[in-house]
Formats: structure tokens, sequence, C-alpha cells
């Protein structure tokens, strides 16, 4: 592994600690790749993921020619809060797991909020 991602994971840990999804208000944490893009919602007081979702799933295999650009992040992001409607969830702690609030995580989070999701 190398130093940025070790670097990342600290700072994951780090910011996991202030984090606690609940039944009500779970937590959504988010994963990046170079060429995918996933995110889960996690129950931590279960210790079970409600509900997951990536860019590299066979339903949205088609709709993406690559999940690891801006616009393929926007169009995850509404097609993640309509899902996750579906299942029930309104509100969620948004957790980006180490990474810095850009890019396509700040986009991905826009997109759920434009989906109807509540952060």
């Amino acid at each position: 592994m190398n130093k940025r991602e070790e670097s990342r994971q600290k700072r994951h840990r780090r910011i996991k600690m202030s984090m606690f999804g609940t039944v009500d208000k779970p937590r959504l944490v988010v994963h990046r790749s170079l060429k995918n893009f996933s995110a889960q919602v996690v129950d931590d007081a279960e210790g079970k993921v409600i509900f997951s979702l990536s860019t590299n799933g066979k339903e949205l295999k088609q709709k993406f020619a690559t999940g690891g650009n801006l616009k393929s992040a926007e169009s995850f992001g509404v097609i993640f809060a309509q899902k996750a409607k579906e299942k029930g969830i309104g509100e969620v702690i948004f957790d980006r797991a180490g990474y810095l609030y850009h890019g396509r995580v700040k986009v991905f989070a826009d997109a759920l909020r434009k989906g109807g999701l509540k952060l």
C-alpha cells in the first residue's frame, strides 16, 4: 500500500470516530478508484450494510463508459438517491472516507442533495 492510501485510511479512522450511523440516520460511505465509484449505507448500531451500489454493478455498467469522471459521479449520485428513497432512507450522515471533499466526492454529494437525500 502506498503512502497516500495509508494517509487516507488514517484520516478515515479519525473521521469515523465522530460518526455513528443509526437506523433513523445511517452512515453513507463512499469509495472511489480511478475507474469506478461506489457508495454504501451502513447501520453502525447493527453493524450491517443496508444498501450499496457501484458504477461497476450490472445495471449501471451500461450507463457509464467509465465511472471515474465527474459526469458519471453526478449521474450515479442521482440514481443512488432515488434507490435510497425507495428503500425508505431519507437522511444520512455523509462519510467521505478520508477523501478530500473535492472533485467526484463533492459532485456526488451535491447530486445526492439534488436527488432528494438529506445530508
